[in-house]
C-alpha cells in the first residue's frame, strides 16, 4: 500500500490586509419611506440606519469585489500572482454557476488560483476567514483572498416594510497568509436550521421562471425576514457565541480592543455588547448607520472603516462575529493587520 504525503503549512495564519468598496450612491431614509409608509424617525429608532449604499448598474458583484481586492492586496504588500485561492461569500451573485470567484481571480491576474463561492448569507465572510486560516496552516494554500460581497438591491422588494430600509450593497476583502504567531483564532460556528425560514428568499427559482410547463410570475425572488424573532435570537444567542470565540482563542474581555459584529441593526449591536458585558474602552463597529446591512460584506466593510478611521490599530485584538439566514453564524478573534 502506498504511503501518502501531506503538505506542511505555516505554523499560524493571520490577516495581512483589508480592502473595501462602497457604491457611489448614498441613499437617505427619505428616499425609501414613502414606498413602505414609514418615516426617517421610525427607521432610525428601529435600526439606527440613516443612509445606505446602493449600487449603480456598473457596480456589479464582480466589479466591487475586484476593487476591494486590489486595495487589500496592496495593503498586504502582495501581487495577485501570489494568491493561491479566492473564496467569495455572497448570496446575490445571480448565476447559480459558475462561481463569480473564478471570474474575479482571472480579472485580478492570479495564476489560475483555486476559486469558489460560499453561501452562508451574512456570516459568509467569517466562514471564509476560518477556511482560509485552515488552508494556510494545512498547506493547501499560502495566500488566500477572502471576499464578502453583496448587491442585495437586485433581490430587494422596495415595498417590503420589513426589509426595504435595511439592506445595502458593497464589497470587502481580506488577504490571509502565513505568520510566525497566531493571528486568527479558532472559529466558533454553526447553524440553527430549525429557524431556517426566519430569513429567506421568498420565491423558489422554479416558481418565477415562467416557462410553458411550469408557469411562474416572472418576478425576481426577493428577500424576506421576520424581524422580531431574528432580533431576539441574534441579540442574546450570539453574545454566547462571541464569548465562546474569546474563550477558544484564550482572550479575556480585558484583552479585547475591538468588536466587529455583523452590521445587521444598531439595536442588535448594542444588545450584544450589553449581554457580553464589554468594557467601555472596547471600540465597537457601527458602520450600519451609514452603510446599511450589506450581509456578507458587512464585517469586512466595518473592519476596514475602523482601520481607516484609526479606531482599529495594527496589532489590536478584534472579535469578529456574523450571523444571518440559515440561521448560520461564525465568530473568531483576529489580530488587526
Amino acid at each position: 500500500m502506498a504511503t501518502l504525503t501531506n503538505p506542511t503549512g505555516a505554523p499560524h495564519a493571520t490577516v495581512l490586509g483589508v480592502g473595501a468598496y462602497r457604491p457611489r450612491r448614498i441613499v437617505p431614509n427619505a428616499e425609501v419611506v414613502d414606498a413602505i409608509d414609514s418615516s426617517d424617525e421610525w427607521i432610525q429608532q428601529r435600526s439606527g440606519i440613516k443612509t445606505r449604499r446602493w449600487a449603480e448598474p456598473d457596480e456589479t458583484v464582480q466589479m466591487m469585489s475586484v476593487e476591494a481586492s486590489r486595495i487589500a492586496l496592496e495593503r498586504a504588500g502582495l501581487d495577485a500572482q501570489q494568491i493561491d485561492c479566492v473564496v467569495v461569500a455572497t448570496v446575490s451573485h445571480l448565476l447559480q454557476t459558475p462561481a463569480v470567484a473564478a471570474a474575479i481571480a482571472h480579472e485580478l491576474g492570479t495564476e489560475q488560483a483555486a476559486a469558489f463561492d460560499i453561501s452562508a448569507a451574512c456570516s459568509g465572510f467569517c466562514h471564509g476567514i476560518a477556511m482560509a486560516s485552515d488552508f494556510v496552516r494545512a498547506g493547501s494554500a499560502r495566500h488566500v483572498l477572502v471576499i464578502g460581497v453583496e448587491r442585495l438591491t437586485d433581490i430587494l422588494d422596495l415595498t417590503d416594510r420589513g426589509t426595504a430600509f435595511i439592506f445595502a450593497d458593497g464589497a470587502g476583502a481580506a488577504v490571509v497568509g502565513p505568520s510566525d504567531t497566531p493571528g486568527i483564532g479558532p472559529v466558533v460556528w454553526g447553524s440553527d436550521g430549525e429557524q431556517f425560514d426566519l430569513i429567506r428568499q421568498r420565491e423558489d427559482w422554479r416558481d418565477v421562471v415562467g416557462n410553458p410547463e411550469t408557469p411562474g410570475s416572472g418576478v425576481m425572488p426577493h428577500l424576506t425576514m421576520q424581524g422580531n424573532p431574528v432580533f431576539r435570537w441574534a441579540s442574546f444567542s450570539m453574545a454566547k457565541i462571541g464569548q465562546q470565540a474569546l474563550d477558544r482563542a484564550g482572550v479575556s474581555l480585558d484583552e479585547l480592543d475591538v468588536f466587529v459584529p455583523h452590521q445587521a441593526n444598531m439595536r442588535i449591536i448594542d444588545a450584544m455588547a450589553r449581554a457580553m458585558k464589554l468594557p467601555e474602552r472596547v471600540r465597537i463597529a457601527r458602520d450600519v448607520a451609514d452603510q446599511g446591512n450589506s450581509s456578507a460584506a458587512s464585517v469586512p466593510l466595518a473592519l476596514e472603516r475602523m482601520i481607516a478611521e484609526g479606531e482599529a490599530r495594527s496589532g489590536d485584538t478584534a472579535l469578529l462575529i456574523a450571523f444571518g439566514a440559515g440561521l448560520s453564524y461564525a465568530a473568531q478573534v483576529v489580530v488587526v493587520p
